[in-house]
């Protein structure tokens, strides 16, 4: 089959990649379409650096085969992470944590920049009658941006932060626009923060100050720059006492005073993928926009990597 793979040191474009073969406790999903992530990205730059195999863990697809039977012939949407299913992790509900897990398209398991992929069962999502497939690919990014209310109690009269003008921090303001609190996007590109507006104020990075002053600054800030500076920022910018909930990932790492967080008592929340069927309400409701991907062939796969538009992806079938 055709698939986008990363063998361990860079990506590429194959046509003889053998199609996952369908076993008990998973369903075997065609691929209609699948969205490129800055993690995907990331992967390339060696982010993984143990992982070889299909690279995308963004999809929506057709169930060809499954042992849920109510499953076979619907469009799906799927989750990252496979656990072991008996460690304390696995039976205490953080499967996503299990020191065993696997990964689709990072860890593991092989991913969705493919015309095939296996996907456990207890991990497949149905799309809601009506959804157009263009917008249930959103699915995952925007659980990853409503994990964010799950972890951390956002007060309405409160305000909040956002660093990053990019896919992820524009889900993430529309989700926690949705509250009512007072809410600020941080970024660099003015024509990108432009898009920001219906969600809330907008600040260009280049405006701040070294030190803001204390009515400059917030009592959450999310880190959605996907760069190792985003923390540092949000260090700055976070009141004492304050909350700084951190989403990016990437390849570099990051070199910070921490005992600044320590004096400043300030509580460091990591991030990562959050509940489906949430992100599948609100996308069903139309309480959530998202621009129109840009979609690419699979063996297109460099326009797509280097694609300049809010995002792109892979129209597989």
């Amino acid at each position: 089959m055709k698939a986008v793979i990363y063998n361990g040191k860079s990506v590429e474009y194959r046509e003889d990649f053998p199609k996952p073969e369908w076993r008990a406790g998973y369903s075997l999903i065609r691929i209609l379409r699948a969205a490129v992530c800055s993690t995907d990205k990331e992967v390339r730059k060696g982010y993984r650096p143990h992982f070889s195999g299909v690279m995308g863990h963004e999809f929506i697809g057709v169930v060809e085969q499954s042992c849920r039977k109510e499953l076979i012939g619907k469009t799906v949407v799927g989750e990252l992470n496979e656990g072991c299913g008996h460690c304390l992790y696995c039976k205490t509900g953080r499967e996503k944590h299990c020191p065993e897990r696997k990964v689709i398209g990072m860890e593991g398991r092989n991913g969705c920049f493919a015309e095939y992929m296996l996907l456990a069962d207890r991990l497949v999502h149905p799309v809601p009658d009506g959804l157009p497939i263009e917008t249930a690919i959103y699915t995952e990014p925007l659980a990853a941006a409503l994990e964010i209310p799950a972890q951390v109690h956002i007060n309405p009269e409160k305000n909040v932060a956002v660093i990053g003008d990019g896919r992820l921090a524009y889900m993430i303001a529309q989700v926690l626009s949705l509250n009512g609190c007072d809410l600020t996007i941080i970024g660099k590109h003015m024509e990108k923060l432009t898009q920001f507006q219906t969600c809330g104020k907008i600040q260009l990075l280049e405006s701040i100050q070294k030190y803001p002053p204390v009515d400059e600054t917030y009592e959450i800030v999310v880190d959605a720059t996907g760069s190792p500076e985003g923390i540092e920022l949000a260090n700055r910018l976070v009141r004492r006492r304050g909350t700084v909930v951190l989403k990016s990932t990437y390849a570099q790492k990051a070199a910070l005073d921490m005992s600044q967080f320590v004096v400043n008592e300030i509580t460091i929340v990591g991030s990562r993928c959050g509940p489906f069927e949430p992100a599948l309400n609100l996308l069903s409701r139309g309480l959530v926009k998202l621009p129109e991907i840009e979609w690419h062939s699979l063996d297109a796969y460099e326009q797509a990597f280097s694609s300049r538009a809010f995002k792109a992806g892979f129209r597989i079938s």
